[in-house]
């Protein structure tokens, strides 16, 4: 059946702002949408392109398709982008009717990308934690540390969080968002010490070089959402070793194995990681890792995913009162 465009609120267009995007994704709910889409066998998802730019960022091209709807996220990422003064990622999201092909709406690409990301994370956290009581650490203070700390606090009921970052004015910004959001927080000057206290850890850094190199406690649930090409790295190759023989890991997809660039650097088979998918829908693979585990902490690796963006564009559609 085809879908028409209702939009019920008169300031509200079919090009979304931020706060509109924002408005239209509410974590609970993103996450509901994406266990869904798990389970949904209509969802066809390309490889991604990505495509490198001359002054040293990544273009990417990133579609999907379902049943009723077809998506492309066309975003740039450009690390360096804060000695200008302007984010690390820009673009949109655009979203068609896959039987008519009409146009239904562009959403906010780094409003989705920052919002579906956290809500995967917090989906992972919501099967896979066993201590979520907190306090949750966050190791790095920009626009994923921002989006964690409500997607957990929405999703988790997180009231409080330790936030470590290598610029103090971040992380003290980070720490009065908690403060407005009703939550304890604090600023941490050793993200690798406050491990020990902190059963839940994101780590959310512009994975340019090692940030952690501490193991995580025995119960820790941890998100590692900073590196998402074969070159960034967040975490010691040292210490994903110990995780991969302790612990259990668990990948956002399959794409991730070939860009979960901590774990690809520690020498680790992803290829033979459970995915997220495999966790909702208690495949072999999944059942058989749990079996061979004993304990031990809970890591992670989100690397993204254009299925995700479908996701958040179903909650959108949803939010915006789009007919069905």
């Amino acid at each position: 059946m085809a879908i028409a465009v209702f939009w019920h609120h008169e300031s509200m267009t079919n090009h979304l702002t931020p706060v509109q995007t924002d408005n239209a994704l509410p974590y609970p709910a993103l996450a509901q949408h994406l266990q869904a889409l798990l389970r949904d066998p209509t969802v066809t998802v390309p490889a991604r392109l990505v495509q490198s730019l001359a002054g040293g960022g990544s273009f990417f091209v990133m579609p999907a398709t379902d049943a009723r709807l077809a998506i492309s996220k066309l975003i740039t990422f450009i690390p360096d982008n804060a000695a200008r003064g302007l984010p690390s990622i820009q673009g949109d999201v655009v979203v068609f009717d896959a039987t008519t092909g009409q146009r239904l709406c562009i959403l906010d690409g780094p409003t989705v990308t920052a919002r579906r990301t956290a809500a995967v994370s917090l989906l992972a956290a919501q099967k896979l934690a066993r201590n979520t009581d907190g306090p949750l650490l966050v190791v790095g203070a920009g626009v994923q540390g921002h989006s964690h700390v409500e997607a957990f606090a929405a999703g988790l009921g997180v009231r409080e969080v330790w936030v470590a970052s290598r610029s103090a004015p971040s992380a003290d910004a980070l720490v009065r968002h908690c403060h407005s959001l009703g939550l304890r927080a604090q600023r941490v000057n050793d993200a690798d010490a406050a491990l020990i206290h902190c059963p839940l850890v994101v780590s959310s850094t512009s994975a340019q070089a090692v940030a952690l190199r501490a193991m995580p406690r025995p119960d820790a649930f941890v998100a590692a959402v900073g590196a998402f090409t074969p070159r960034m790295v967040e975490w010691d190759a040292a210490i994903c070793r110990r995780l991969d023989a302790e612990g259990t890991l668990v990948v956002d997809t399959r794409d991730a194995d070939h860009e979960a660039g901590d774990l690809l650097q520690a020498g680790i088979a992803v290829d033979a990681l459970p995915t997220l998918g495999d966790v909702i829908g208690q495949t072999p693979v999944w059942t058989g890792c749990v079996s061979s585990r004993s304990g031990g902490p809970v890591f992670f690796k989100s690397c993204g995913w254009a299925g995700w963006d479908l996701a958040a564009a179903r909650c959108a559609v949803e939010a915006g009162g789009l007919a069905r």
